[in-house]
């Protein structure tokens, strides 16, 4: 891209998502996982439908940013129930095991929906995720298969990035610096946290050696996975290894002027080829922004509603 071409995406990306405000009074629920963790679900309810969106936040995102909380209000004006999940260590409270989250961690989404669906309120459930949320739709779907609750009919994901190595080698990018400082700060504050609960991990003395966002990967998050290989790390994590396996049409919308995903994350030849899955690249949105000027919500929204309502 030019360089007014960039200026403009980086517009659209930090914009829509630093100047817009959403309020939102949801009704907190904290639940247990198989592995003795907990997770935070931020409810908004609705007293006559049996119809829920779960929405997955990107990195280091929880339910309160204004493209997860925009949406949850846009879906319960339109006569859906909201559900919007925070990761582990996400919702303002460090998690109790090892492990914070990941793009790949698609337990906790299974978990999530099973919660959902245990309480019989729910006829259909679709799943809409925004970056990592969006990579972690398209992966539950795809390694869940067959075995696929009925109930769970579409899953869409904006800004994903499909195959996550392309999406890392992109923060090196020069004039992605403020996404690189911000995403490094706040994760390196959450995995020192973490190293005081669990000790010996991670050598914080080596972040000096970082030249590019692998080394970071590799200092950081493979040290406190299960995985000893960066790239045997970033298959686990990419969705784009694994949403074939889809029994549920899926839609992904990744904007081609999107500073954080580029075009090598997106699925080109699978979509052609997969009767269930959707590719859209639009020229405008950015990362995560899609503004609509003088409305309440973005065209993520309606994007998202028309396709799980469609035919």
């Amino acid at each position: 891209m030019t360089f007014p071409q960039r200026f403009k995406a980086h517009y659209q990306t930090i914009v829509p998502n630093l100047f817009r405000s959403v309020a939102i009074d949801y009704r907190r629920e904290r639940i247990n996982t198989p592995d003795g963790d907990f997770l935070d679900l931020d409810w908004l309810d609705h007293p006559r439908s049996r119809r829920l969106v779960i929405l997955s936040h990107g990195l280091e995102g929880d339910s309160s940013r204004v493209y997860v909380a925009g949406a949850a209000r846009f879906f319960h004006e339109q006569g859906w129930h909201a559900l919007a999940w925070n990761c582990r260590s996400c919702s303002g409270v460090m998690n109790r095991t090892p492990k914070l989250y990941s793009h790949g961690q698609t337990e906790d989404v299974e978990t999530v929906v099973n919660h959902a669906l245990a309480s019989g309120q729910f006829d259909r459930i679709v799943l809409v995720g925004y970056s990592m949320g969006g990579n972690l739709t398209l992966k539950y779907l795809g390694t869940m298969g067959e075995n696929r609750p009925k109930e769970v009919t579409h899953g869409v994901a904006f800004s994903a990035p499909v195959f996550i190595e392309h999406s890392a080698d992109s923060l090196d990018r020069r004039d992605n610096w403020i996404y690189r400082i911000k995403f490094r700060r706040s994760l390196t504050a959450k995995i020192m946290a973490k190293e005081q609960q669990f000790p010996g991990r991670v050598d914080f003395s080596r972040l000096k050696e970082v030249k590019c966002w692998r080394d970071f990967d590799r200092l950081t998050s493979l040290r406190i996975s299960d995985y000893d290989s960066l790239d045997d790390y970033y298959a686990y994590l990419s969705s784009g290894n694994f949403v074939a396996g889809t029994t549920a049409p899926v839609l992904i919308v990744n904007a081609t002027n999107d500073p954080i995903v580029p075009d090598a994350c997106n699925p080109h030849e699978l979509a052609r080829t997969h009767p269930l899955i959707s590719l859209e690249t639009p020229d405008w949105g950015g990362h995560v922004g899609f503004a609509l000027k003088g409305k309440k919500h973005n065209w993520m929204d309606e994007r998202a509603l028309a396709f799980v309502t469609e035919g």
